[in-house]
């Protein structure tokens, strides 16, 4: 049975009546029935104009899905089972785990660090062992 409502992360949920399903025949696996019946699953959410999305949450996944949306709706398809039900479930995964990504918050900014005195003075060392391998190639003149 699929959920009334889609838990996304704590405080923050899509109600089953803002999803949109459409369903079509499948090129995936299948037995006899492949050819008549629709288990392929294309499910829609209209992000921009959602009322179940925090406000902060809908711009960063507004900017971050920006390439996938159309008009501001994101469109997922399942096709990998033979059940509709089971594609739907995909979908459905599918859809919490887009949303999960692209709602969460950004990563802190890395924290600038000195490099050890052993770190700088084992590059100096090996940078000074290069030079002295460079020089020795080098053509003198005969004295």
């Amino acid at each position: 049975m699929l959920p009334s409502v889609l838990v996304i992360r704590p405080g923050f949920g899509i109600p089953a009546g803002e999803l949109a399903w459409r369903y079509s025949r499948s090129a995936g696996p299948g037995g006899q029935s492949v050819n008549t019946s629709d288990s392929r699953v294309e499910l829609s959410f209209d992000l921009a104009r959602s009322g179940s999305v925090p406000e902060q949450m809908r711009e960063r996944a507004l900017s971050r899905l920006d390439g996938r949306l159309v008009d501001g709706v994101l469109t997922l398809a399942a096709s990998e089972h033979r059940s509709q039900l089971r594609n739907r479930e995909a979908a459905l995964a599918r859809l919490a785990s887009t949303l999960r990504e692209a709602t969460a918050p950004p990563p802190r900014p890395r924290q600038a660090t000195r490099p050890t005195r052993g770190s700088v003075e084992r590059r100096l060392a090996g940078k000074k062992r290069r030079s002295t391998i460079k020089r020795a190639r080098r053509d003198r003149p005969d004295d």
